[in-house]
């Protein structure tokens, strides 16, 4: 993955194809990219056809586990019994729960409720209750490759703001995926997803975004939902990124639990939610691999 092969050598994305037929064009593009001062992810950073689909399996975990927590939820459960289904399916998967010791993160999955915006910790303590609204983020290692995806789940019967806040979010997402197109800007997407949720009424939090994935937990670019039409790396394909824009019902501000050190919640204490894909950057357009 590293230097440049002669053109009647193997490419180096493991294709078998010689240098000529298969990734020279493709490197040129990003040599005169460069050349123009645009910002454009190193070739480490591109995934092959084969880490694709190794990292592939681990979404289908990833899926799968938030399949059983949908099947699961409801009224009376702790956040701390989500904990142990998240951690008991992924090891019966033969994966491994991503979060866990994390940075020192105590739990297998994040658990976040009404104005918790992410990192929520499962807890005995926490029973979920008609009416809440919870994010569940599912991140999964199998076999060394990673993935990430989040749901909103709505707890019973809810109010129709935190109906409507879920929904409106869960299509910022989708108009974000309608931006993901290969030699476009990734600042195109989180400009669109800004401006959808504010035309709802909405704030896009600004210091939490979304991320590369696939070879490590957490990789480059950074990914911004509040940024400007234009900005940001370009988006070319074997890119993978996650799309997660967190909303709030009211202000933007945020604040981290100072006991803790996790738990991010809104400064207002109005509530948040958000939903996480992770979305494979094509020739033609995307494929989400994790949702």
């Amino acid at each position: 993955m590293t230097g440049k092969p002669g053109r009647n050598d193997p490419c180096w994305c493991g294709s078998g194809k010689k240098y000529k037929k298969c990734h020279e064009a493709f490197d040129e593009k990003l040599d005169g990219l460069r050349a123009k001062g645009l910002p454009v992810l190193s070739r480490s950073l591109l995934k092959t056809p084969e880490q694709i689909e190794k990292i592939k399996e681990s979404c289908r975990i990833n899926v799968a586990v938030l399949d059983y927590v949908a099947a699961h939820i409801g009224p009376g459960i702790s956040t701390a019994r989500i904990d142990e289904w998240v951690h008991q399916e992924t090891v019966r998967h033969g994966g491994i729960p991503a979060p866990l010791n994390y940075n020192g993160f105590p739990k297998s999955v994040c658990t976040s409720i009404d104005h918790v915006v992410c990192h929520g910790i499962p807890s005995e303590k926490e029973i979920l209750k008609e009416g809440d609204i919870i994010n569940v983020d599912v991140s999964t290692i199998y076999n060394g490759y990673f993935s990430d995806s989040s749901r909103m789940f709505c707890i019973g019967e809810v109010s129709p703001e935190k109906r409507a806040l879920v929904d409106t979010v869960r299509e910022c997402v989708e108009i974000g995926l309608s931006k993901v197109q290969p030699w476009t800007p990734i600042g195109n997407m989180g400009h669109a997803v800004n401006m959808y949720a504010e035309e709802h009424g909405y704030k896009v939090v600004r210091e939490i975004g979304g991320h590369g994935c696939g070879l490590e937990f957490h990789e480059d670019p950074w990914v911004s939902y509040t940024s400007e039409e234009g900005s940001g790396v370009i988006m070319v394909p074997g890119m993978v990124f996650t799309i997660e824009p967190m909303v709030n019902m009211g202000g933007a501000a945020i604040e981290t639990d100072q006991e803790d050190g996790w738990t991010v919640r809104t400064k207002d204490r109005l509530p948040s939610a958000q939903w996480e894909i992770m979305v494979l950057v094509t020739e033609n357009g995307h494929e989400v691999l994790c949702w």
